[in-house]
């Protein structure tokens, strides 16, 4: 039996050479080529691009082969790009969607698979369903052989090579404050962690005259030997680079670069939690946006306090961008983010934006003139603290059987603390008496939990977040 290939919150993804396979690829990209054939049968057109991981420009050329076998115009991107810059492009040049390989933050070992739509967001599940559909169809009856695996003999429609750089690096001009950065004399570091961002942000800011000192801009299929993620314990090197060059700011992208990692004046590192409810205060305020905010059900109730401070409509989204994508794509928020370093802002792509999030940072710091770290404490003067955590725990065959029929049960306490209120968005939150909260989520892919915790003080963090640990194992 062929491996099942199913689209997750952000595409397939799977270990090279495991199951992320020649084979494996060439029915994923048949299943998207049948999708988007099906849909508009004449002239549609794909953009197809990539991180830097191993074999990509094999990738793209298969894809390539296969697309214009079932008469879908590939639109190829050469380099390495970044996921928000290949949704810029879809959208700007009206294209039917677009596959990117990438594995995102994934260890080096991982490959995978994006799908976005004509809008530029990510594939919402009504798509990925029909996708996994064809791929299934295809596997019970394999067509006659053609190139690349396709159904049919190759067409007139031809491969276009197309460079995204230009017109992405042109709108974030547009949505970025380049001169308040300059005038404010901000030094900023910024580390690719040898991704799709590579002369992006830091080409931006020095071309507006902004010093910038960059680490890690240079092609590695393994990612120094790490997931290429830009979480607190992998910037070290970005600190490093920070305090030589005397920065004010660190930015830091993840693999495709649709996650942002933000190091403060001192090399704190600030949950991404606390970038989400500051730059939608700060956006408020700047930009007058009172349109909406919206965060998933896992990202920290800050958000919540500061939405009604400022009297704006709050949306509370399953984990998952393409739900925030969408309220982005209808106008009805001014900035959408997740917890797990991903957000957005309105008149931009509906897609992850790590690239914009630290230049908006950048632009909060050079405008406010205070350190992020100050920021947060007025937030907290402004609304109130919230502490937010996020820890995964991995489950043993036995306490994961028992654990799946306990999150479908309505419990009336957890640790001593009242519940006031279930949420089952996505996963089992639990809203208690005093505000604070707990969210349980199981992996669709491997025995893990994830189990986000929020509380008003560190120490009630604490106290929450062991007896989130023991309700799971008790």
């Amino acid at each position: 039996m062929p491996v099942a290939i199913k689209f997750g919150t952000s595409g397939w993804r799977a270990v090279i050479a495991e199951d992320f396979t020649f084979a494996n690829v060439r029915r994923a990209i048949t299943g998207i080529a049948r999708y988007v054939a099906s849909k508009k049968p004449r002239g549609a057109a794909v953009i197809v691009g990539r991180d830097p991981r191993f074999l990509g420009e094999s990738l793209v050329s298969l894809a390539a082969d296969i697309l214009a076998a079932h008469n879908v115009a590939p639109r190829v991107i050469p380099d390495p790009a970044p996921t928000p810059a290949i949704a810029w492009a879809v959208i700007r040049t009206k294209s039917d969607g677009a596959i990117n390989f990438t594995a995102s933050h994934n260890p080096p070992e991982y490959n995978g698979i994006k799908f976005s739509t004509p809008d530029g967001a990510p594939a919402l599940p009504e798509v990925t369903t029909q996708i996994e559909s064809e791929i299934a169809a295809l596997d019970a009856a394999p067509p006659p052989s053609s190139p690349g695996g396709a159904r049919s003999p190759a067409s007139a429609v031809k491969r276009e090579e197309i460079d995204v750089a230009p017109g992405y690096l042109a709108r974030l001009k547009e949505v970025i404050d380049l001169d308040a950065i300059k005038k404010a004399n901000l030094r900023v570091a910024f580390d690719p962690l040898w991704g799709a961002a590579r002369d992006y942000p830091d080409h931006l800011l020095r071309r507006a005259g902004i010093e910038v000192v960059t680490v890690h801009d240079f092609r590695d299929v393994l990612f120094g030997g790490h997931a290429p993620e830009p979480d607190d314990h992998l910037l070290e090197d970005l600190r490093a680079a920070m305090k030589r060059s005397q920065a004010h700011i660190g930015i830091s992208t993840d693999g495709d670069a649709d996650r942002f990692g933000i190091l403060d004046q001192d090399g704190a590192f600030i949950s991404p939690n606390y970038i989400i409810a500051l730059l939608f205060d700060y956006l408020v305020e700047t930009r007058g946006w009172r349109n909406g905010v919206a965060k998933s059900v896992a990202t920290t109730n800050l958000v919540n306090a500061l939405a009604e401070h400022h009297k704006v409509q709050l949306y509370e989204t399953p984990v998952g961008f393409k739900y925030i994508g969408e309220l982005i794509d209808r106008d009805k928020i001014a900035i959408g983010g997740e917890e797990s370093a991903g957000l957005s802002i309105r008149h931009h792509v509906p897609e992850k934006d790590g690239i914009l999030a630290g230049l908006l940072c950048c632009e909060m710091v050079a405008r406010r003139g205070r350190t992020l770290g100050r920021q947060l404490d007025d937030l907290f003067v402004k609304v109130g603290s919230f502490y937010p955590r996020r820890e995964n725990f991995r489950l043993t065959p036995e306490v994961k059987a028992k654990f799946t029929s306990k999150v479908h049960e309505d419990p009336r306490e957890l640790g001593g603390r009242r519940v006031r209120e279930i949420v089952r968005t996505d996963g089992l939150k639990l809203i208690f008496d005093d505000g604070s909260w707990v969210c349980y989520r199981l992996s669709g892919t491997e025995p893990v939990v994830r189990v986000y915790s929020e509380a008003r003080t560190p120490d009630d963090l604490e106290k929450l977040s062991a007896a989130a640990k023991q309700w799971i194992f008790e």
